[in-house]
Parts: structure tokens; C-alpha cells; sequence
């Protein structure tokens, strides 16, 4: 697998992607958010969400756009989101 060198993180959103889910009322799991994603077409499992998370998996345009969906927002969104 391809190492990113510039930095520890094989993605810029995952922080977010975290604080989002932790903010969905009702709160949402990782497991939660992986059955989210398979509802709208993408076949994730938890460990991959966790994974994602934490910055340890890459994140393919197609999975960005489901993220969107299930949070409601924009990819601009995703990657500027801040609280």
C-alpha cells in the first residue's frame, strides 16, 4: 500500500468525518455510520470508517460523495468543516 510521506495522514477529512458522526443526533457509531453508508450504495464495514477516521485509510472520490449523503453536506463542506 502507497505511503503518503508528507505527513501521517492518508486523508484530509477523516477528523471531520469523525466529529460528524459524533454530532449526528442521535449520535451515531461507527458501525451505525457503516450501515448508513451500505444503505446508499457502498460497501464499508467498520473497521474501514475507524480506519478512515483515524487517517489510515484512503478515501476514494465515490466513498467522499456517500460521506455527503449521509451527512447532508457538501464535499466543500467535508473538508473545510470545523467546530
Amino acid at each position: 500500500m502507497f505511503k503518503n510521506k508528507n505527513d501521517n495522514s492518508n486523508n484530509y477529512c477523516g477528523k471531520n468525518i469523525a466529529k460528524l458522526r459524533l454530532e449526528m443526533k442521535p449520535k451515531c457509531s461507527q458501525r451505525q455510520l457503516a450501515e448508513k453508508l451500505q444503505l446508499v450504495g457502498i460497501d464499508i464495514d467498520k473497521n474501514a470508517v475507524q480506519r478512515i477516521e483515524c487517517g489510515k485509510r484512503f478515501i476514494t472520490d465515490i466513498e467522499i460523495t456517500a460521506f455527503c449523503k449521509v451527512f447532508d453536506i457538501t464535499p466543500n463542506e467535508l473538508f473545510e468543516y470545523k467546530k
